[in-house]
């Protein structure tokens, strides 16, 4: 309620927010059988509206004071930093220190197993960082929002966690309809399958042939389940149903968010993704991009380089 306090929320609200907070009971039922009520103590309740904003209002300090870049979403927070000499893990390691220290003074403890360090890049020192005196666990991958981003920034896991998925679910469909015409297995591939083949693919478009190939697989998989198409080209296919393959669809993504942002509907900071190339004399709408100059083909591939060559 401090927290709550400070933000202005007091009066009749401010009173509605500690009431709902304050004595409140649980208990656990199961198969007909109830345990004892036991007093919440703490947290909020969950499933509620109100919980997730009460959250969000106390961690919201959580990054104050700290020196390098902070990622929050929900209850999941990431700290990272560019590290080349000791001086800048000891920046990084400080604000490890500083989080540290926000979640004692907030009843809040880290579950440090839960923590895990990812390096990035081939030239990285691979420095060790700790939180409470424990030292934090390297790992090859992490999964970010649903996305699986590895090392050296290559996206071949991602690829197969999606391609893995979606065959799952189409092998959910062809086991369970029996009469499988376009008007049937079409609106369920888009709806159930397609999406996890293409969830936030601007971020992490696949550039491999081969993990081109392993996504675009499973359409041609799914293509195949209506009987009257199965012997057709793959391209004849496409064209029958009215689609596109998956790699001009990711294009055609990543033209669309390009346009979002530099239209301004996506709330991003433009300069910190793309450059804007001068104006000419010439005819000009002041949108051309202007590409950098990279060595790296995770670099080259990635989203805000390769909008410039499209």
């Amino acid at each position: 309620m401090l927290k709550v306090r400070s933000l202005g929320i007091t009066g009749n609200i401010g009173r509605w927010i500690e009431n709902w907070l304050n004595n409140r009971r649980q208990r656990v039922v199961i198969n007909g059988q109830t345990s004892e009520w036991k007093p919440v103590l703490s947290g909020v309740p969950q499933g509620s509206v109100l919980g997730p904003l009460l959250f969000i209002i106390y961690i919201n300090d959580l990054d104050v004071g700290l020196n390098n870049y902070v990622s929050k979403f929900a209850d999941d927070t990431k700290i990272g930093k560019s590290v080349l000499t000791e001086l800048d893990r000891l920046s990084l390691q400080q604000d490890l220190d500083k989080i540290t220290k926000w979640s004692e003074e907030w009843d809040m403890p880290f579950n440090v197993n839960k923590c895990q360090l990812l390096h990035v890049g081939t030239r990285n020192n691979k420095f060790q960082y700790s939180i409470n005196g424990q030292t934090l666990e390297n790992t090859a991958s992490v999964k970010d929002l649903g996305v699986t981003i590895s090392q050296n920034l290559k996206f071949s896991q991602q690829c197969n966690e999606a391609a893995n998925k979606a065959n799952r679910m189409l092998g959910f469909i062809n086991r369970n309809f029996t009469f499988k015409s376009k008007d049937i297995i079409l609106p369920l591939y888009t709806s159930m399958v397609r999406p996890h083949l293409e969830y936030a693919v601007q971020f992490w478009d696949p550039y491999l042939i081969k993990d081109i190939q392993k996504l675009e697989k499973v359409q041609k998989r799914a293509t195949k389940l209506i009987p009257n198409l199965r012997n057709k080209p793959y391209e004849e296919r496409l064209k029958e149903l009215n689609l596109f393959s998956l790699s001009k669809r990711r294009l055609r993504g990543k033209l669309i968010e390009c346009f979002k942002m530099l239209k301004g509907y996506s709330n991003v900071e433009i300069d910190d993704l793309l450059t804007l190339a001068p104006e000419l004399p010439t005819r000009s709408n002041g949108l051309k991009l202007r590409g950098h100059r990279v060595n790296l083909d995770s670099t080259k591939h990635s989203f805000t380089n390769d909008v410039v060559d499209k």
